[in-house]
């Protein structure tokens, strides 16, 4: 991996990939060197109009850039089944789970799930359950989570997902639903190779990125000081998003890239080139991954058929 660059992603010619949250930050950057190197890429975000300008900017940037807009809102199970349902294409070579959000006051989705938990973990699940037919059907598919080192604050408590419980804390419940993602990760990667299957699935994180997720919470709070301070953190402190989405295109493209690896930044898992990251033991846990899977098959009601025997 070392100093390993977008400029050594393989050529897509003829592969399909879906981004979601493409329209900004690691999912903007991620889609257009994609379709710098040739793939099909379809921009799954929530608001068409920043989808649509998203894609306009991919085709400025990388003429006879084949991208797509379909409208997906992680937040409501509904347009989650909806977009699986248009997804237009036989093959998916490429599912890039990285739309999330980040610290946000206690809230709740269309489906009444915290926010958090349920934009950045059961919108995904539910999202790849029902893209599985499609990656099953494709040669050498990949599946990619992009999780976060702030996964590390906290394991999952299986019996409180939906944060009723205790009194809700903005980042650890952040970083339960990272955590999610990578048990997610773990327990996808088991199933597939139970099945014989060779989809790989990998996750990734891009340290310390300076994009709009940061200051996201303190704005919807109207924290006008803590905007600044994210902001000015982000200046100072953080890594660019083409920098900060290299450890996904990496999981994403680069051959032997191997299931249930994660990926991130070199430099005190901070930034840097793409290189192997060390995540919290409780994220490599069976139980806790067959648990968490039964649990998001019931709140979702997808139920990963392609996978049963």
């Amino acid at each position: 991996m070392a100093g390993w660059s977008a400029g050594d992603i393989p050529d897509q010619s003829g592969r399909t990939a879906v981004v979601t949250g493409a329209n900004s930050g690691i999912g903007y950057v991620t889609a257009r060197e994609l379709a710098r190197k040739r793939a099909r890429v379809v921009l799954a975000c929530r608001s068409e109009v920043r989808g649509a300008e998203a894609g306009d900017r991919i085709v400025t940037e990388v003429p006879g850039a084949d991208v797509v807009f379909l409208r997906l809102d992680l937040g409501d199970l509904g347009s989650v089944r909806e977009f699986a349902g248009a997804y237009p294409f036989e093959r998916l070579d490429l599912l890039v789970n990285n739309a999330g959000v980040m610290a946000l006051p206690l809230g709740r989705t269309a489906d009444g799930f915290e926010t958090q938990f349920g934009v950045n973990h059961l919108g995904h699940f539910a999202l790849t359950g029902l893209l599985m037919p499609a990656l099953l059907a494709t040669p050498g598919a990949r599946v990619v989570n992009v999780a976060s080192m702030v996964h590390a604050l906290s394991n999952i408590d299986i019996d409180d997902l939906n944060s009723e419980r205790r009194p809700y804390r903005k980042w650890i419940a952040y970083a339960r639903s990272k955590t999610a993602n990578l048990l997610f990760t773990h327990e996808l990667a088991r199933r597939l190779d139970a099945l014989g299957s060779d989809v790989v699935v990998a996750a990734a994180h891009p340290g310390y990125a300076s994009t709009n997720l940061q200051a996201a919470g303190p704005r919807l709070e109207g924290r006008k000081g803590a905007e600044r301070f994210m902001e000015i953190g982000n200046r100072f402190f953080g890594q660019s998003a083409d920098a900060g989405a290299l450890p996904t295109l990496y999981a994403a493209t680069a051959p032997g890239v191997r299931p249930d690896s994660f990926t991130g930044p070199s430099f005190a898992m901070w930034r840097g080139a793409p290189a192997k990251s060390w995540r919290a033991r409780w994220t490599l846990d069976d139980t806790a991954g067959e648990r968490l899977w039964a649990a998001s098959e019931q709140l979702t009601g997808v139920t990963y058929d392609a996978l049963k025997p």
